[in-house]
């Protein structure tokens, strides 16, 4: 009878701490520095569906990635991409509108444009290097970079 209790509790501790991790969702930090427009599309269609599978998703856009979030964008990044006609700025765009999506730039993004916050798309905020380096080591957390 002893080891029928031993056995009973370590189930349903085991179950209890499988339904914690369940709530918890996961997290997904794509950092997006790559120029090139096929990547940088890549890199939020694959958010999209991180997204869609059920993770909390937020995007760090450094360096030339940083154009996207401009409201004069460069044309590759408004540009449609094979085969469905997505742009790496529209695909952002809508993830942040229907999905909530957050997309920051880098700290040094802007004073290395001398540019201020005005220069952004709305929606889109400069990250804090200490903030961001909390969330990419916090647990259950992945980081995609592109």
């Amino acid at each position: 009878m002893r080891i029928f209790r031993l056995l009973t509790a370590s189930a349903l501790a085991l179950g209890l701490g499988t339904t914690a991790q369940a709530e918890d969702p996961n997290k997904l930090i794509t950092i997006l520095t790559s120029p090139e427009p096929q990547t940088q599309l890549m890199a939020m269609v694959l958010t999209m569906n991180a997204i869609s599978a059920g993770a909390d998703a937020e995007v760090l856009l450094c360096g030339p990635a940083g154009d996207i979030a401009l409201r004069d964008a460069p044309a590759s990044a408004t540009a449609g991409q094979p085969p469905r006609d997505a742009s790496p700025q529209g695909l952002m765009k809508m993830m942040m509108v229907q999905m909530g999506l957050k997309v920051q730039v880098c700290a040094i993004y802007l004073p290395g444009k001398s540019a201020d916050a005005s220069v952004l798309i709305d929606g889109v905020s400069t990250a804090a290097p200490d903030a961001m380096g909390d969330a990419i080591v916090a647990p259950n957390t992945s980081v995609m970079s592109f």
